[in-house]
């Protein structure tokens, strides 16, 4: 909270201690410093305290993996292996089977857009090249943008692997490019399901687990990439965690008709995949974003802090030793949970300090 902010709710904290009949702490400005009588005592005190304060909101959240997006199938099939929901693939490893041919990852970030065969050039081509060399199909063969007579024979050489007829081409529903590991999120198609460009056969998501919540239109300044995050997972562990970003709703797996309210955050976990392992996906999680933070400050209770009248204004505690007590001025930072920050030349910790009647 800002300056401001906190000034204006110590008007109102001091407001209500003059409504509800308890001791009116306002002074002139002038007399802060001036010991008083004995009969000038507050009627409750409390102590000035070194701790943390910390401004922040807690929503729900779920866990979840970076990136979903859907895989659709190129050509159009039936499905003879279906996608198994939860697995983890890498390159060379089968998403699902259409027409009993394997649907092969492979790693790149162009899709896979035509058929490739002796002759073509471009940048698919070289990708393609690549993820064969890294297979270990990579004898004899010059990765470029070129499909000449040593791709081919690359091709021939992977396919038979596959169980594929060795055509020497690739054809548009043979492979999925993606930009590396994929966790299957769902399976969308079923065995037997007929599947083409329509709809999605699974949907995939980077491996890399975070967690989605939910914030307020009002909560814009939290959404921020960076902003600190406290995690507390479906066991009860809690992890840190800071915002990445934000995902527009048709990516937050809300699935319905409309649009709902709100910003929807995601949260990257600190140890990666190791941080959510073992945790249940379908139990919520508590997300607590942190706005701001102080360490190591004084502070009291926001109703201990008064207003000081005249001249010269400004705020004030009313320092209590034995049976006599003096005012002195103060400067305030932030307030959380009731507490607010003080600091001046007259305070230390453990001093006993005037508060309201409660």
């Amino acid at each position: 909270m800002r300056r401001g902010t906190a000034l204006r709710a110590l008007g109102a904290a001091t407001a209500a201690v003059a409504v509800t009949g308890g001791v009116l702490l306002l002074g002139d400005g002038g007399d802060a410093g001036t010991p008083g009588r004995g009969d000038d005592l507050p009627p409750a005190t409390t102590t000035v305290v070194r701790t943390d304060l910390v401004q922040s909101k807690t929503v729900d959240g779920r866990l979840d993996f970076a990136q979903r997006r859907p895989v659709k199938s190129a050509v159009e099939g039936t499905v003879t292996v279906a996608a198994v929901e939860g697995r983890t693939l890498t390159r060379g490893q089968a998403l699902y089977e259409l027409n009993d041919k394997p649907v092969t990852l492979l790693y790149g970030p162009v899709p896979m857009f035509r058929e490739m065969k002796p002759g073509d050039r471009g940048s698919d081509v070289l990708q393609l090249e690549r993820n064969l060399r890294d297979l270990g199909y990579g004898t004899g063969l010059y990765v470029d943008v070129w499909y000449g007579k040593d791709t081919e024979a690359a091709v021939k050489r992977w396919q038979k692997s596959l169980n594929r007829d060795t055509t020497g081409r690739v054809g548009r529903g043979d492979v999925v490019f993606q930009p590396g590991p994929v966790k299957v999120v769902s399976a969308d198609a079923a065995l037997a399901d007929q599947v083409g460009s329509a709809g999605p056969v699974l949907t995939v998501a980077s491996t890399k687990p975070v967690v989605r919540a939910r914030l307020d239109q009002t909560d814009g300044p939290l959404t921020s990439s960076g902003t600190r995050v406290e995690v507390t997972l479906p066991s009860g562990r809690t992890v840190a965690g800071k915002v990445a970003g934000t995902v527009r709703p048709e990516e937050s797996g809300s699935g319905g008709a409309g649009v709902e309210e709100g910003i929807t955050v995601e949260v990257v976990l600190e140890g990666g995949a190791k941080a959510a392992s073992g945790e249940d996906p379908k139990s919520p999680a508590s997300v607590k974003f942190v706005s701001e933070a102080r360490e190591g400050v004084l502070a009291v209770p926001v109703e201990a802090v008064v207003a000081l009248r005249g001249e010269n204004g400004g705020y004030g505690l009313q320092i209590v030793r034995g049976t006599t007590s003096k005012m002195v001025r103060v400067e305030t930072g932030m307030t959380a949970d009731g507490q607010i920050e003080v600091s001046g030349p007259d305070l230390r910790e453990g001093l006993k300090v005037g508060v309201a009647a409660s």
